[in-house]
């Protein structure tokens, strides 16, 4: 039996739409993106989506839109991918680390509180394995202080703080679709604003500062405009993006069949003795993308699954020891996070058969 960690997963109507855009030969960004914002829009309930060509630049492209400059500070957790760390970097403002809840992985609000200094301007929560953070709390401490937030839902598209929809909280939500997503473009990525004035910034930036809206061709045949701003090449494709809606037609099922196979898995684990669940709240809605748990003696739980043929991974570990942050905090749920957090596969390509072959494989002991 042969078990993926993770699952790329393609639509079975992928091949026609990208065909129908190589057919087409206009390859760059088209109506064929717009389209994917506005399903995005629509079926998600998102704020104004503008995709972009990944998930680091979706994170750096709001920091921009957000202000952030040199000498500023942005409070971050240390439980995410480094990218979301070396976003901050590329704006020259300074990363600040904030300690995780270690009951559920993401980010510490009373540290978040803790943190806060006269340079702050950001916090940028990430739902760590596709749980919603306490975006209340977020927030009173955002009004507070006056600060922006950008949100990193990389992992935690569909899900669902209390009754909203991640990507219509914030100022600004980063998506990822890469290819180990939710749903792939292949590379590419998504940012989600609250204001107008923003989506339409966005807009600009993501295109070398160009408003390619508000920017006709003359008679020479040249796009006629004059920069004010330093811009990007940061737009998705209509190749990427017919990718995009292909997959986004199957995302309830895919969104489904993770839920389904973590509630199979918390109904088994949870009398489970060497294993410690993350404390997920009813009334928030878990996207899935992971399904990570505390386990106790981690080598020898990894080394009895591999034995089974099931493949087990730390996906992250604590981004602040990276020398690049140059970070001399000690986060003491992070460190403990580190030590014993595991995950095991989830996604909708796992059968009944596999899904009951590993946890049988876990109840038999390590």
């Amino acid at each position: 039996m042969q078990i993926d960690f993770f699952h790329t997963h393609i639509s079975k109507n992928a091949q026609k739409y990208v065909f129908d855009v190589l057919n087409s030969t206009l390859l760059s960004e088209g109506h064929v993106v717009q389209e994917f914002e506005n399903q995005l829009e629509k079926k998600l309930s998102l704020n104004h989506v503008v995709t972009v060509n990944s998930g680091t630049t979706a994170l750096h492209l709001s920091l921009l839109l957000a202000g952030i400059k040199e000498g500023d500070e942005v409070i971050i957790p240390s439980q995410t991918f480094v990218a979301t760390g070396l976003s901050v970097l590329m704006v020259k403002a300074t990363p600040v680390f904030a300690d995780i809840d270690y009951t559920t992985g993401n980010i510490s609000t009373s540290d978040i509180r803790a943190k806060v200094t006269h340079k702050t301007k950001a916090i940028i929560p990430v739902h760590w394995a596709g749980y919603p953070c306490d975006m209340d709390e977020i927030l009173n401490i955002a009004s507070e202080f006056d600060l922006k937030i950008i949100e990193d839902a990389a992992h935690a598209l569909g899900a669902y703080y209390k009754n909203k929809p991640i990507g219509s909280i914030s100022d600004f939500t980063c998506f990822s679709f890469q290819a180990i997503k939710h749903i792939t473009t292949g590379d590419g990525g998504a940012i989600t604003c609250e204001n107008p004035q923003s989506y339409n910034e966005a807009r600009k930036l993501r295109w070398f500062g160009i408003d390619r809206a508000n920017s006709p061709m003359s008679n020479l045949g040249e796009r006629e405009y004059d920069l004010d701003v330093i811009g990007y090449k940061y737009h998705m494709n209509n190749f990427s993006a017919a990718l995009g809606n292909a997959n986004l037609e199957d995302l309830d099922h895919i969104i489904n069949a993770r839920t389904n196979i973590a509630n199979t898995y918390t109904n088994a684990f949870s009398t489970f003795s060497g294993i410690e669940l993350l404390d997920y709240k009813p009334e928030n809605k878990c996207a899935w993308w992971l399904y990570t748990f505390k386990v106790e003696q981690r080598k020898k739980f990894i080394q009895k699954l591999k034995s089974k043929g099931i493949p087990s991974s730390v996906v992250h570990v604590g981004i602040h020891k990276n020398k690049v942050f140059k970070n001399k905090q000690i986060l003491e749920n992070q460190n403990l996070f580190d030590q014993n957090q595991i995950s095991i596969p989830l996604h909708s390509a796992l059968s009944e058969e596999m899904v009951e072959h590993i946890i049988k494989s876990i109840k038999e002991g390590w």
